[in-house]
């Protein structure tokens, strides 16, 4: 990993891009220290979620969506009690029973981790601890009962306490009937990570698809954990093909409502950049001459100015083609 990578801190991290901000940090850095730093970077993110706001959209059917604690969090309201989609970060703890508060006076009953990466996940134990049976992935489970590192990150992250571990788990569906929605839940296979499923609400038309979509922004692949470039577009090939002009999608990260058309932009954007990387690793370049030949230059103004920046970006397909 010792070549150069610049960083920008726009927006609020890995979380949310309406969240706090940071300063832009300039100069060039390596992938471990730029996007890593150690606890830097995770503790930057959860700095800005301990005080950052949550503000709430309501779709319909009685489903809403959280924005400023870690990934979007979906809410389904009603006298079954509430079910959330994703934990967020558990300083953002006062934040959300305020925002969960301006909803309805249900208690939580149950939470769906869309994965097990701590801004999805961390409030796990509070969040079980306030009523709810946790439901996720089999491999949500694994990652969340040992230290797990992400190597891109140069983080060990620690297994969480009895309470924040998933009770329910599935290997490949999983079906639940709440407050009169039917919700289905469908592992993808292989794609931010090895742990992703998507969270439908049938007959509300609505579906979480977590981090296999971050809306308008380049995306992380967590390739220590089994993601893959390839696996992130078949998850949006399935979702495309799951979903309508109608259906309203919340992607992980990024602007919190989406629709079919984003989706399909962020799909074709991934086939075009993994198509270009793998011309270029395939002509023998390495990852700093791929890098510097921008493949990803006809997307950088709409997509790169997050966190994942261009050149980490193309580092992160490269390792996948």
């Amino acid at each position: 990993m010792g070549s150069p990578n610049s960083l920008s801190r726009r927006g609020f991290c890995l979380c949310c891009v309406g969240g706090a901000t940071f300063a832009a940090s300039a100069g060039w850095l390596t992938p471990r220290e730029a996007y890593a730093e150690a606890r830097g970077l995770v503790s930057l993110i959860k700095d800005s979620a301990a005080i950052s706001p949550i503000t709430a959209s309501r779709l319909r059917n009685n489903i809403s969506v959280l924005e400023g604690s870690g990934g979007n969090i979906a809410v389904l309201t009603g006298s079954d009690g509430k079910l959330l989609v994703d934990a967020g970060i558990r300083v953002s703890r006062a934040q959300l029973t305020n925002a969960l508060a301006g909803l309805g006076t249900d208690p939580v009953t149950h939470l769906v981790n869309t994965h097990w990466h701590f801004d999805h996940a961390d409030g796990n134990e509070w969040l079980h601890s306030a009523g709810a049976k946790i439901i996720a992935h089999e491999n949500t489970r694994k990652h969340l009962l040992g230290v797990q590192r992400v190597e891109d990150w140069d983080y060990n992250f620690l297994p969480l306490g009895p309470g924040g571990i998933p009770s329910e788990v599935f290997a490949g569906s999983h079906k639940l009937g709440l407050n009169g929605a039917s919700i289905s839940l469908k592992y993808f296979g292989p794609a931010h990570t090895d742990s992703d499923v998507s969270v439908t609400f049938v007959e509300a038309n609505i579906v979480h698809v977590g981090d296999t979509f971050w809306n308008g922004i380049y995306p992380f692949i967590d390739y220590s954990t089994g993601g893959s470039i390839d696996g992130m577009i078949a998850a949006c090939d399935a979702n495309l093909a799951a979903t309508d002009k109608d259906t309203i999608i919340i992607p992980g990260h990024g602007k919190p409502v989406s629709n079919k058309a984003e989706l399909q932009a962020f799909r074709d954007m991934l086939v075009a950049i993994r198509d270009n990387v793998a011309r270029l690793k395939a002509q023998g370049r390495t990852w700093d001459e791929t890098v510097a030949a921008k493949p990803t230059a006809a997307f950088d103004a709409q997509w790169g100015q997050f966190v994942i920046d261009p050149g980490f970006f193309t580092r992160l397909v490269y390792q996948g083609v």
